[in-house]
């Protein structure tokens, strides 16, 4: 018998209840019971958004709502700062391209995170920047940003910045507000607990004023349409409502535990994975920005990382990623994000000890799980 536990980076496990809350009887959208839903929804949001501001609520993945604040905020010709350090900050520079916005990239090398100071100084070079487009955690690298800086450094221009916290809202600190954030897209299916399908994007007053200006094409992800409709209580198109349903149960779990808890979780459930790899001799592949919501560890020499994944998978049922585009084969990837505790984790390395050694890497069998083990006694 398999029992399947899941660490992959998205989708993450989903809550009983949630699970639960969608297997009731389907409603209609446009009826007083799902507008109840829908609002105790919004208010969620903005509590795990930590904003006073709109929170929009698209049916797609998390890359709808990336391409809804491209499309929102810029016009064709406009120069947006792309920072590109991974597979997913690559995909900003994608879709300025697809609508015309001009990005100057900031590459990053992979494992490494983007500094305030590098920002500023291609600000300062670049004149007429609209928008700074980056990633508070590049899901492909397990690195994590300092946002808090990069915002300190772009809200004393005309830009807004715009990130990407599809891999981090709910698991890594986000302070949309405080910190001036202008724009923060998430998704569903990481630290919010439910199945794929629904994207979000929290929109300041100085994006707001870009979104006025905006000349891209845009029709399904229109900011405008979607504000307009959210303030009867309502959305411009046909919403994935079971999921709506599923995210509000979602939403009440994160404020029962508390934000600041849930942060504090994902940290400790971080360090034990990192503290595991270092304890089996592991090498972390971003070890000085190293994310609370996944962890990219280098695969050992001699040893097949698509077979080991592949391995915990199919014969275990412990569900890691491998690596992404690059970085396939080279490393494996063990998210924290959601849904886990620390029996998750210790799970996932016990699994890991066991297909190394199948594989023939050599170790102290138990050193990982000891490992993690102190970090959550401690």
């Amino acid at each position: 018998m398999i029992k399947s536990y899941l660490l992959t980076p998205g989708p993450t496990p989903v809550p009983p209840d949630v699970l639960l809350g969608m297997a009731r009887p389907i409603i209609h959208h446009r009826t007083p019971q799902f507008q109840r839903i829908l609002q105790e929804a919004e208010e969620g949001l903005k509590y795990v958004f930590q904003t006073r501001g709109e929170v929009l609520i698209f049916t797609s993945s998390g890359t709808g709502a990336m391409e809804a604040a491209v499309c929102n905020l810029l016009s064709p010709g406009d120069k947006a700062l792309a920072v590109q350090g991974g597979k997913f900050g690559e995909r900003w520079t994608e879709l300025c391209k697809a609508y015309g916005v001009e990005p100057v990239v900031l590459d990053v090398e992979w494992g490494k995170a983007a500094s305030a100071k590098d920002i500023e100084q291609l600000l300062s070079r670049n004149k007429g920047i609209k928008a700074v487009l980056t990633t508070l955690c590049e899901t492909s690298t397990g690195v994590a940003t300092d946002i808090k800086a990069i915002a300190e450094v772009v809200k004393k221009t005309q830009a807004a910045l715009v990130v990407d916290a599809i891999s981090g809202l709910g698991a890594v600190e986000c302070k949309t507000d405080e910190w001036g954030v202008d724009v923060v897209v998430a998704g569903s299916q990481k630290g919010l607990m439910i199945p794929p399908g629904l994207a979000f994007a929290s929109v300041s007053e100085k994006a707001w004023k870009l979104a006025e200006q905006s000349k891209c094409p845009k029709y399904y992800f229109d900011f405008k349409a979607s504000r307009k409709a959210m303030i009867k209580t309502d959305t411009p198109f046909t919403p994935a409502l079971t999921l709506v349903i599923g995210l509000n149960e979602a939403l009440k779990i994160i404020k029962q535990e508390g934000l600041e808890a849930a942060i504090a979780r994902h940290k400790k459930m971080a360090k034990a994975i990192r503290d595991a790899a270092a304890a089996l001799g592991l090498g972390l592949f971003s070890a000085a920005a190293s994310s609370d919501a996944v962890t990219a560890i280098k695969v050992p020499e001699g040893i097949d990382g698509e077979k080991l994944v592949k391995t915990m998978r199919d014969e275990y049922g412990v569900g890691i990623a491998g690596g992404q585009s690059e970085l396939k084969g080279k490393v494996f990837r063990i998210a924290s994000m959601g849904y886990m505790n620390q029996f998750d984790i210790i799970v996932a390395i016990s699994c890991l000890e066991i297909v190394l050694s199948r594989m023939g890497y050599k170790f102290e069998l138990g050193a990982g799980v000891s490992a993690a083990q102190k970090v959550f006694l401690g």
